[in-house]
C-alpha cells in the first residue's frame, strides 16, 4: 500500500470518528497466552504546520484521478485564508474551469448575493471576500456531472487539509455532494438542512447549492437557504 493510500485510509477512519486502531496479534499454537492486543493511536493526517500554500504545492499539476483529463485549470479556493466561515461546494463549472476560481458563474453570483444580502439585512458587516470558498473536487467533472466516489475520496484529502489549515468556526456545505463529503451521509439536503452537524469539532450547516436555487421550480427552497445562511452568519459573527 502506498503512502497516499495509507493516508486516505486513515483519513477515512478519522472521518468516521475512529481515534484508535488495533493491531491483531497472530495466533500460534503455543502454551503461553498471547499478550494483550496493543492499541495504536492514529497518526495525524495533516502535515505539521500545514498551510494553504503547502496544500496547493502538494496538489501540483494533479493527475491523481480521471478529472484531470478534461480540465483547463485546477480550482483550489479563494477568499480570506483566516476566515471564520468556509463554504464548500461540489466542483468547478465551465466558468470556474476557465478562470481558476470557485463560484464565478451564475451560481457564484447568486452565492455572492446570498452572503452579502443576508449579512446586510442582519446587520453583519461582511462581504464575500471575508469568507473562504472551495469545492470538494478541484477539477471540473465532464459536462458538470456529479463527482464519482473515488474522485471525491482522492480530492477529499486536500479539502480536509484546507479546512484544518483555516480552522473556521463553521462550515456551510452547499448541496448534497458537499454534505456527503463532509458528513459521510446518504441523506438529502432537505433532511439535513436547518440544523447543525459536526465535522472534526467544527459546526456544519447544510443548505441548497446555488445552482439548485437558480431553477425556476425551486423558489421555495430560496427562502429555506436564506434561513440557513442567517443561522450560519449569526453563529459565526455574533
Amino acid at each position: 500500500m502506498t503512502k497516499d493510500e495509507i493516508r486516505q485510509r486513515l483519513e477515512f477512519y478519522q472521518d468516521l470518528g475512529i481515534k484508535t486502531i488495533y493491531r491483531r496479534s497472530v495466533t500460534v499454537p503455543i502454551p503461553n497466552p498471547q499478550p494483550p492486543t496493543p492499541v495504536l493511536s492514529l497518526p495525524t493526517i495533516e502535515p505539521p504546520q500545514d498551510s494553504l500554500l503547502k496544500i496547493l504545492t502538494d496538489i501540483g499539476d494533479c493527475k491523481r484521478c480521471r478529472l484531470h483529463e478534461a480540465r483547463n485549470k485546477i480550482v483550489f479556493g479563494s477568499g480570506n485564508e483566516q476566515s471564520r466561515l468556509v463554504f464548500v461546494g461540489e466542483g468547478p463549472g465551465a466558468d470556474e474551469d476557465q478562470q481558476g476560481l470557485p463560484f464565478v458563474g451564475r451560481a457564484g453570483q447568486l452565492l455572492t448575493q446570498m452572503i452579502e444580502g443576508t449579512a446586510s439585512k442582519e446587520g453583519i458587516p461582511i462581504k464575500r471576500a471575508d469568507v473562504y470558498i472551495c469545492n470538494v473536487v478541484k477539477c471540473r467533472p465532464p459536462e458538470n456531472r456529479t463527482p464519482q466516489p473515488d474522485e471525491m475520496e482522492i480530492c477529499g484529502q486536500f479539502l480536509s487539509r484546507q479546512i484544518l489549515a483555516i480552522r473556521p468556526q463553521a462550515i456551510c456545505a452547499l448541496g448534497s455532494t458537499a454534505a456527503k463529503a463532509l458528513l459521510g451521509t446518504k441523506e438529502g439536503v432537505t433532511r439535513l438542512r436547518g440544523k447543525w452537524h459536526n465535522w472534526r469539532d467544527i459546526q456544519v450547516m447544510v443548505t441548497y447549492h446555488p445552482s439548485y436555487l437558480l431553477r425556476p421550480y425551486n423558489q421555495n427552497a430560496k427562502k429555506e437557504a436564506w434561513e440557513d445562511l442567517k443561522k450560519v452568519l449569526h453563529y459565526v459573527y455574533d
